[in-house]
């Protein structure tokens, strides 16, 4: 079966550097996939992707090594398998609150007898190899994002949940709920204490931890403090950004329009 970079990186105990793609188009996944990430994101919840679309960024993403994972929108098996099926090796799955939810979200995610993933690999018996539905249950990754009051309050039962890799922090939907301002780079002392929380309890538990962070010295905080899987922006924030400068570093010599 193809390797995963993700599983190979947390096997030597290092931290994944997580790319993340809202832009339905497979030339920008390509782009992306050749800049030396360790895993790339198709965010087809708050992203612009649909299914078919996130299938030929699948097929962008195979021209290197780098493992592909999916966001999905909800906690539905359907949505979710169909992704399998096309070749993510991990899903993303948001608003993850309770035990039950975690254990549905594992349950989509693995074929009998731990779950109840229906078997049909199409595109990615052939991304993955002939020996894909043997090993499936073994390499997919399953994250359960954490970003609810509710899930902090629920979390070493989450956490207890058989199968689950890993957990993945929205700060922004995090400090909302919490009743503060959100952003990906936390402010509030009462996020920030609770981030931290979070990652000593992955590590009690032995759950990888991830989070969504909004610079690079953000990103690198979070690496520094322990944190198994980091996402920093995504393929749209980093066009903006450098569009940005590059048209105001123009702007300040005195070209263009006035």
């Amino acid at each position: 079966m193809r390797e995963s970079a993700l599983r190979r990186i947390w096997k030597q105990g290092g931290c994944v550097l997580n790319g993340w793609l809202q832009m339905p188009d497979p030339f920008a996944a390509e782009i992306m996939a050749h800049q030396g990430w360790d895993s790339l994101c198709i965010d087809t919840q708050h992203g612009m992707v649909d299914f078919q679309t996130a299938v030929t960024m699948l097929q962008a993403i195979s021209s290197t090594n780098v493992t592909p994972l999916a966001r999905v929108p909800w906690n539905d098996p359907g949505p979710i398998m169909k992704l399998l099926d096309a070749g993510a090796y991990g899903i993303i799955c948001p608003m993850i609150n309770t035990r039950a939810d975690a254990e549905r979200l594992v349950a989509t995610c693995r074929y009998s007898p731990v779950g109840f993933r229906s078997c049909g690999p199409t595109r990615v018996s052939f991304y993955a190899g002939s020996d894909y539905i043997a090993k499936a249950n073994e390499t997919v990754a399953v994250f359960a994002m954490i970003e609810t009051a509710q899930a902090v309050e629920n979390l070493d039962e989450i956490l207890s949940t058989p199968g689950l890799d890993a957990i993945f922090i929205g700060p922004n939907d995090l400090a909302m709920s919490m009743g503060v301002s959100g952003g990906l780079i936390p402010s509030d002392p009462k996020v920030v204490q609770a981030i931290d929380n979070i990652l000593a309890s992955c590590k009690r538990h032995g759950v990888k931890a991830g989070v969504h962070t909004g610079s690079v010295a953000n990103a690198r905080a979070m690496m520094a403090k322990g944190f198994d899987f980091v996402t920093v922006l995504s393929e749209a924030r980093i066009l903006a950004a450098a569009a940005q400068q590059l048209v105001a570093d123009i702007r300040a010599t005195g070209a263009g329009a006035k």
